[in-house]
């Protein structure tokens, strides 16, 4: 299958340039089976404050998913973006996997940074695993790379990729994540923003590492890019590292 990512700097509190901008770059994407947009790729990330968010928020029936899913429905792929979810008066810092048939599934960030504890709820839907016919994806949010547990839980749920969009400040987490993929021999889609967005630089190179921990690719840190790399979705599920080494079968549940 071919799996890819878009990084861009998304416009600040603009959903309607932000839609635009993704459907410009979704043309360049034919052929994808599964694509990966930044974190809140809908609004931009530097609130001022929970009122502004709250002001810029969209329920997951709102006109950015609905744009999302027109695009699968356009394309024929699944997408996996990041937005800015309204739930009644709750805000969560949510991604959504669409496809061509609508809303496949959503994860709502578990662990908040910084700031985000000011303007969020902590997600409340688990780590959900979705299957798309060829695959089973997983989800997370930026910060939560940092989290071993929550790679390791999708992956005993049978996920083969995990899909990440980001707006990482930190430089740690491209580093990380292809380790991530190798004790849990899974694929991972970290995409990630590019920009300066108020007093926040963020850093690019989003990759797509495999189940050896190798980076199939990775963008530049300062620059929009578009990549659709072909992956061999069985590697996923042969957790063998040595004929007689498998990273779920040894584990010590009876220790841990």
């Amino acid at each position: 299958m071919k799996t890819g990512y878009l990084q861009f700097a998304p416009v600040f509190s603009d959903i309607g340039a932000n839609i635009e901008r993704i459907s410009a770059m979704l043309n360049g994407c034919n052929g994808a089976d599964l694509l990966v947009l930044p974190e809140l790729a809908s609004t931009g990330y530097r609130f001022d404050s929970r009122e502004q968010a709250l002001s810029l928020s969209q329920a997951d029936d709102g006109e950015f998913v609905q744009f999302l899913v027109e695009q699968c429905a356009n394309h024929g792929f699944h997408l996996v973006a990041g937005f800015n979810e309204r739930d009644g008066d709750l805000l969560f810092n949510s991604s959504v996997l669409v496809g061509p048939g609508g809303v496949v599934g959503k994860y709502r960030k578990l662990h908040l940074f910084m700031d985000e504890k000011d303007i969020f709820e902590p997600g409340n839907l688990g780590l959900p695993v979705f299957e798309i016919g060829q695959c089973k994806v997983g989800m997370l949010v930026c910060f939560d790379w940092v989290f071993p547990e929550a790679w390791r839980a999708m992956a005993l749920k049978g996920a083969d990729i995990i899909c990440h969009p980001s707006n990482l400040v930190l430089p740690f987490a491209q580093q990380a994540v292809p380790v991530h993929t190798m004790v849990n021999r899974i694929f991972a889609i970290l995409c990630n923003r590019t920009g300066v967005e108020k007093d926040l630089a963020f850093t690019g190179q989003s990759i797509i590492a495999n189940p050896s921990g190798e980076v199939l690719s990775r963008a530049p840190a300062d620059l929009e890019a578009i990549s659709v790399v072909e992956i061999d979705i069985g590697a996923a599920k042969n957790k063998r590292i040595t004929p007689r080494n498998d990273v779920i079968a040894d584990r010590r549940t009876d220790i841990y």
